[in-house]
């Protein structure tokens, strides 16, 4: 190092700083108003000039950042269409340099096949991508700031020199690019500090809402999603076609890859994606390592950016696999105990009816993979919640690059409006239905389901759904400790929010069940009923605040309550005191009250 110093004061020691440096010539170059272009055989080149911009302020350095984020997303969004099948181009590539000072050139050129210019210069932007591909640099770069090469510290000098470009160094650039580029694709920021969350409203338009928990140390039970507008928006002509659809695609790969390339491809990973054409919603959901995050947002980047596309093959394979499915559906006793079921409760509606080998026959395989491409195009209707256990740092610039960097279509896909859904086509039984189901089967078993409308009166809505879930746990309760424990009837009961048991058992008698509830609607359930009630749930609220899964699906509800209006904190907040009141005034005879308010009364 000694060496280096003694050669500059050797060459430089006798220079005189108080001299003014040297002008430096400048060479004007005439602008034009038409655009200038030169063709050639193997290739097309177009370009305009433009002043230098000079790099003093931050304003000049945001501008620098803009065009530098705008080339490098034209140049990776230019090489994307060259791999393309029959692309407009064979290369393409965008650029800008100093021609001479103060003057510099945007040059994009491409080599196209005849006439095909104009088509190739057409691009979607990938900003989002690109800049979080900028925040990735500048971070290592930091990181590595004591590493540096000298070469790079030479030309920052040259350039402070030269054009008089200010010396910042790595730390106060990174501060800066950090404090610049995230503003540029978040468009909104929410904190909500009652349920720990964090809301981004990306520029896409995608909601994302992240909750970091310390439960499981490898989990990020995350990336679960919905968006508005489902199956039962489809005319009848199209049900089959469509609801198929998620089968297609999947055999050919949702995720831009084979099913069987993808799982290599995944291999040693632990992540998992997957997606759900229901009803009223579409949705993508998955589970995945922190350390395999990126790789379930990539796979989520590429549910939105690929088109399936059925070809013969794949669709005779699925075609197979639906009919080998439908036999053994038809093989299976319990499948015609269901069908009949939902004959019952939902008569000869078109969207409950099991589909036959005819319906098969029926299958627009084009159809039904456009239906799944439009369910997942547009990012702008999407709400994603990710919990589990999150580094922000690390995560909020994947999200930025994968999730915000999904393209917005031109024209919206598939927006639906939550309260102007269109219901599903069936009508509950207005009297009391009873059938038995007989199949014949190896070993004697029988299962029972009962299923009761239940009404909900608008203005306590969220009062009521609470109240639901206290008579599920409540009359599961029951039903074991008369059906199982008195009576020895069954082995086990379930009761959903729906109020329907549909668990196996040898034997079973129905009325054994309606008298227990019409027992309870008219006498009510004991003080030590509701005691235990209230301290079962107790155990699962706090067993469930413990859990990311938990969590995932209380905020995702929140989302989707009625009473969401924007702020998913006062949704969840108002929900939780709905709970409290409902514990608050849970006794014996407001039990009794919700049993006659919500069941049919008298029940018989």
């Amino acid at each position: 190092m000694q060496s280096v110093v003694d050669l500059i004061k050797t060459h430089f020691g006798q220079k005189n700083s108080a001299t003014d440096p040297p002008v430096l010539p400048i060479f004007p170059v005439p602008s034009h108003q038409e655009p200038h272009f030169s063709s050639f055989i193997e290739s097309e080149a177009a370009g305009y000039k433009m002043a230098v911009n000079e790099l003093k302020t931050v304003k000049e350095y945001k501008e620098m950042l803009t065009e530098s984020m705008f080339l490098h997303a034209l140049n990776q969004r230019f090489f994307k269409i060259s791999r393309r099948k029959d692309p407009p181009y064979f290369s393409c590539s965008a650029t800008a340099d100093d021609l001479v000072r103060p003057l510099k050139a945007c040059i994009i050129s491409a080599a196209c096949k005849e006439r095909g210019t104009l088509e190739a210069l057409e691009s979607e932007r990938e900003v989002a991508v690109v800049r979080a591909l900028l925040m990735s640099e500048i971070e290592s770069a930091y990181l590595e700031r004591d590493q540096m090469q000298s070469t790079s510290l030479r030309d920052e000098l040259l350039q402070h020199f030269l054009c008089n470009e200010p010396v910042i160094g790595i730390e106060h650039e990174a501060r800066l690019q950090k404090t610049i580029l995230p503003r540029e694709n978040i468009v909104q920021r929410f904190e909500y500090q009652n349920i720990g969350a964090t809301e981004l409203i990306l520029s896409n338009g995608m909601r994302v809402c992240y909750k970091c928990t310390d439960f499981l140390d490898d989990q990020v039970h995350g990336h679960a999603s919905f968006s508005y507008g489902g199956l039962s928006e489809l005319p009848e002509s199209e049900y089959v076609s469509c609801s198929i659809g998620s089968t297609i695609a999947g055999e050919i790969g949702v995720f831009g890859h084979k099913p069987s390339v993808l799982m290599d491809m995944l291999a040693g990973k632990r992540v998992e994606v997957g997606t759900k054409l229901g009803a009223y919603m579409r949705t993508f959901s998955g589970d995945c390592s922190p350390s395999d995050l990126e790789t379930a947002l990539q796979l989520v980047y590429q549910l939105f950016t690929t088109n399936v596309t059925p070809g013969e093959e794949e669709v005779k394979i699925v075609m197979q696999m639906a009919e080998e499915a439908i036999h053994a559906q038809e093989r299976d006793p319990y499948t015609a105990f269901a069908n009949r079921v939902k004959e019952i409760n939902y008569g000869n509606s078109y969207f409950f009816r099991p589909i036959k080998i005819r319906d098969l026959q029926k299958v627009d395989p084009i159809k039904a993979c456009d239906y799944f491409n439009s369910c997942f195009k547009d990012p702008s209707t999407f709400t994603v919640v990710i919990v589990g256990n999150i580094d922000p740092t690390i995560a909020i610039p994947l999200i930025l690059q994968y999730l915000g960097g999904i393209p917005k279509p031109p024209e919206p896909v598939l927006h639906f409006n939550r309260d102007k859904l269109k219901g599903l086509p069936f009508t509950f039984p207005t009297s009391i239905i009873r059938q038995v189901v007989h199949s014949p089967m190896v070993e004697a078993q029988c299962s029972v389901q009962l299923c009761f409308p239940v009404e909900l009166k608008n203005g306590t809505m969220v009062e009521e759904i609470n109240y639901v879930g206290f008579l599920s746990k409540f009359l599961e309760t029951k039903m074991m400790q008369v059906l199982r424990f008195k009576h020895g009837q069954i082995y086990s009961a379930g009761v959903s929010v729906f109020l329907g048991g549909n668990k196996h058992s040898r034997t079973g008698d129905v009325d054994l069940a309606l008298d227990e509830i019409l027992h309870l609607q008219e006498e009510g359930p004991s003080d030590q009923d509701v005691s235990t009630i209230l301290e079962l749930e107790q155990r699962a609220h706090e067993n469930g605040l413990q859990e990311n899964y938990h969590w995932l699906d209380r905020i995702l509800c929140s989302y989707q309550s009625r009473i969401y209006s924007g702020n998913v904190g006062t949704s969840f907040e108002i929900q939780d005191e709905a709970r409290l009141k409902v514990r608050t005034s849970l006794t014996s005879s407001t039990l009794q009250s919700a049993l006659q308010r919500m069941l049919p009364y008298p029940l018989q």
